[in-house]
């Protein structure tokens, strides 16, 4: 697709119209399967590396557009990989083949050439460099997934032909490229390689017919540095050193590749560039070879934290951090926004957009540089400081990684890089979203595979990013993308022609490496279809997710928020609250960076609308609807944290009840219909973050914030959320009251609007003495001061709600109170922890 642009904003400017027919397979793409090693033995080891200064060339050429009038139509190839020489004789299973576009669509080479040619096993390792003392453990049986969920056994041919083949990847990963650990570190094999004697430049692009490596180095002439091609697509060049030995690219100059492609002459990123950078006026990005002197290099001075057992993440985007109308940059994200979490109570920050895209409204999700984070918030350098300072903190800081898409931009990203459509993509309809307008990989592309789990490898290696948030998972694992889609929970909608068992085996194998080589590390997946054995481990037999997001809560509220309360039900939200896969652990969220999109409503925004703008300040009389809306609010909170999942995540800004959506700069499109969608002038009002508001002790805001961060303290200290205790004892529909006990803690919601209880008896488990902890009707968080907190309540014998003790307790409209148990005053023997219930 071509794209321009409007004051540096892109927009495609022919969308496409992709055939939406889902094209089912049971074992994916029955023509792409996977590619040979293509390394030669003569890459120099890599040392230490040198740069120097460059100066910008503001007229050097960006060709991109297309110069042939002829476009062909790739023919894919079938390569058998080495083994043994035998493909598999089942079409649903094509063991062993690969799409390759060769020049003028020639057969590549035959099958006794590829016998002859180097072993995988040989190639992979350049220079003979030694591999890492990690290691990831072997594949286990994978049926442990049947003993804890015997309902999977009727879907065992399903589940177990999955398990196969993810051995078998394992397996050939093993066999030809090493081992995983080997395979996972692409990136020194491709893209730019220091050594001591120069810079080698290697790239897979089979597509195309002739290559060169141009840039501000050699005055952009593309017969000086032309690159040769191996028998498997990949173009490689060798640059030695300077003749003083100063490095023959200097650190920060511009670079790209030059390709004859089937659809004409392009000039391209480099797919594993480290850094891209968009310049002042122009709309195509630059690839900037990023290698700073020694001493200049970022080094990490602080450790790792170890992983919490339970995780109260606050979800980031560094760009609309700031509260004024501009982008953040990561060192003021650094000093200004990680205290800030840090005091809330938070252990994680999220960080959204960290890989480049040039559409900045995409919030991050339309990738065009998967190795290089976003130039609009600084350099390299710049974001690992950032992290650094969050380990000093003692956050965990978990990346957005989008490994579901990528952004079909021609001038800046992958797609048609080579000029054919199927080169990391599926191609035809399949390889599209028709709804995303974006690009599908190839999961069984053995390329895309070292691609993608490199990606994966570099940001926990080289930025020490604690793990990962995996972003639009439900549409990697069903050919249909879970669009037009409602899962019901029916086995069938999880184990059939419609799972794409290249993906999930790709999510598994990502999994793998993750957690065998990063053990503190943490995954979690976007899914929003349930899928069974998701955050399984693999050797069980599951995809391998240590967290699933509890997508369904926040769909919820919305759903409740556009009804009356006396049309709201206990039950209904406690199910929702509590409809998860047993040992699967989820994270929960009231409303996340979806919700605040235009177009949408925050939580807040729905509940007190216009009334935020003139009724949040305490000065003045407030309303009956801001009332209700700070009332629920607070408790819509605590009570998706206490029982939605084993670890909470809130949007940044939603913890004080944001009063503003998100809405990025952007100006007028016009539609190929010449429908104009009028823009906003290209401002930056709406995507920041008004912090202030929080942190004025004059407004409501504020109430709600310290209520949040009160919150996160009480969990820090009581551990609620991963206490193996849950009992829900009430959900009364009448009196609109919600009681549930979570480790040592009762929790009591009333719902109602007007009618408050005295000597309310609330069921629990354990005698004594129990104290109010955490009040949402405390003045610090904008109450109304209806309880008295130094107020102790002790239990009585006898079974109540199916408890075998009880106490009463006074319980306001609109309130949720949360009371512990008193344990140090307690004889030792009634302090041991009975058997969890529930």
């Amino acid at each position: 697709m071509v794209s321009c642009a409007i004051s540096g904003v892109r927009f495609p400017c022919l969308p496409s119209v992709y055939n939406t027919k889902s094209q089912s397979s049971f074992n994916g793409d029955p023509l792409c399967r996977k590619s040979l090693s293509f390394f030669s033995k003569k890459d120099p080891s890599s040392l230490k590396m040198l740069a120097g200064k460059s100066s910008y060339d503001s007229d050097s050429p960006n060709l991109a557009v297309t110069t042939s009038t002829a476009t062909t139509t790739p023919t894919p190839e079938k390569v058998l990989v080495p083994t043994d020489g035998n493909a598999s004789e089942d079409p649903l299973v094509p063991h062993d083949v690969e799409c390759l576009t060769m020049e003028d669509n020639q057969i590549v080479e035959d099958k006794e050439k590829q016998e002859t040619s180097t072993p995988l096993s040989e190639s992979i390792i350049i220079g003979k460099t030694e591999a890492k003392s990690m290691s990831i453990p072997p594949p286990g049986s994978g049926q442990r997934i049947y003993e804890i969920d015997p309902s999977l056994t009727g879907f065992r041919q399903h589940l177990d032909y999955r398990y196969s083949e993810y051995k078998r990847i394992r397996e050939e990963i093993d066999k030809y490229e090493g081992g995983l650990e080997v395979f996972s570190r692409g990136y020194e094999k491709l893209g730019f390689i220091r050594s001591e004697t120069g810079i080698t430049y290697r790239e897979w692009a089979p597509g195309a017919k002739w290559a060169a490596l141009i840039g501000d180095f050699n005055n952009w002439n593309p017969n000086a540095d032309v690159m040769t091609r191996n028998e498997f697509g990949v173009w490689e060049v060798f640059l030695p050193n300077n003749a003083d030995g100063s490095p023959p690219i200097p650190h920060g100059s511009r670079v790209k590749i030059r390709m004859d492609t089937p659809s004409g002459i392009k000039d391209s990123i480099p797919a594993w560039i480290k850094f891209s950078v968009q310049a002042p006026g122009e709309i195509p990005y630059n690839g900037i070879y990023y290698d700073p002197l020694e001493e200049e290099k970022y080094i990490f001075k602080h450790p790792q934290p170890k992983r919490p057992k339970s995780l109260r993440i606050y979800e980031a985007h560094v760009g609309m951090s700031s509260t004024e109308p501009l982008i953040n940059t990561y060192a003021n994200f650094r000093d200004d926004v990680l205290p800030r979490i840090k005091k809330l109570g938070y252990n994680a920050v999220q960080i959204m957009a960290i890989q480049e895209h040039s559409y900045y409204a995409s919030f991050g999700y339309h990738v065009t540089n998967f190795f290089a984070p976003c130039s609009r918030c600084g350099t390299p350098d710049d974001l690992k400081s950032l992290i650094d300072r969050a380990h000093e903190l003692g956050l965990l800081v978990l990346m957005d990684i989008v490994h579901s898409h990528a952004s079909n931009n021609t001038l800046d990203g992958l797609n048609m890089f080579d000029g054919t459509d199927n080169h990391y993509f599926h191609s035809g309809s399949r390889g599209h979203h028709w709804m995303w307008d974006s690009r599908l990989f190839n999961y069984g592309s053995w390329e895309v595979l070292r691609f993608l789990l490199s990606n994966a490898r570099w940001w926990l290696d080289e930025y020490k990013f604690d793990g990962f948030r995996f972003d639009g998972v439900t549409s990697m694992m069903y050919t249909h993308h879970g669009l037009q889609m409602t899962f019901t929970g029916n086995y069938n909608e999880y184990f059939g022609y419609a799972t794409d068992i290249d993906a999930v085996v790709y999510l598994m194998v990502v999994n793998d490496m993750i957690h065998g080589l990063f053990p503190d590390a943490i995954s979690i997946g976007e899914d929003v279809s349930g899928m069974p054995t998701f955050c399984i481990p693999v050797q069980d037999g599951g995809v391998g997710f240590d967290y699933r997001l509890h997508m369904a809560i926040a769909d919820k509220w919305i759903e409740l928020l556009q009804k009356k309360d006396e049309d709201w039900r206990m039950g209904d939200i406690v199910h929702t609250l509590t409809n998860r896969r047993w040992l699967e652990k989820c994270i929960s969220y009231a409303e996340s960076h979806d919700q605040a999109l235009v177009g949408d409503k925050t939580i807040a925004f729905w509940l007190m609308d216009k009334d935020m703008y003139d009724f949040m300040a305490l000065d003045r009389p407030s309303t009956p609807l801001v009332d209700r809306g700070i009332a629920l609010h607070k408790m819509i909170r605590l009570i998706t944290m206490g029982l939605g999942g084993e670890g909470y995540l809130n949007f940044m800004g939603n913890e004080f009840g944001h009063p503003e959506w998100i809405d990025f700069p952007r100006g007028d499109q016009r539609l190929p219909t010449g429908e104009i969608i009028p823009g906003n002038n290209n401002s930056y009002d709406k995507c920041r973050r008004r912090f202030d508001l929080g942190d004025a002790d004059y407004l409501r805001y504020h109430g709600m914030q310290e209520f949040d961060q009160a919150m996160q303290h009480i969990e820090e200290i009581y551990g609620f959320m991963t206490s193996e205790h849950q009992y829900i004892s009430r959900k009364n529909e009448g009196d609109r009251v919600i009681v549930f006990e979570r480790g040592n803690l009762v929790f009591v919601f009333n719902f109602h609007w007007t009618n408050s209880y005295s000597d309310y008896r609330v069921g629990c488990l354990k005698p004594g003495k129990y104290k109010i902890v955490l009040d949402s009707d405390d003045p610090l968080f904008g109450g109304f001061k209806r309880l008295d907190q130094d107020a102790e309540y002790f239990t009585s014998e006898g079974w109540y709600d199916d408890r075998p003790r009880s106490f009463l307790v006074y319980a306001p409209s609109r309130t949720a109170v949360v009371y512990a148990l008193v344990e140090d005053e307690l004889e030792p023997a009634e302090s041991e922890n009975g058997p969890a219930e529930g």
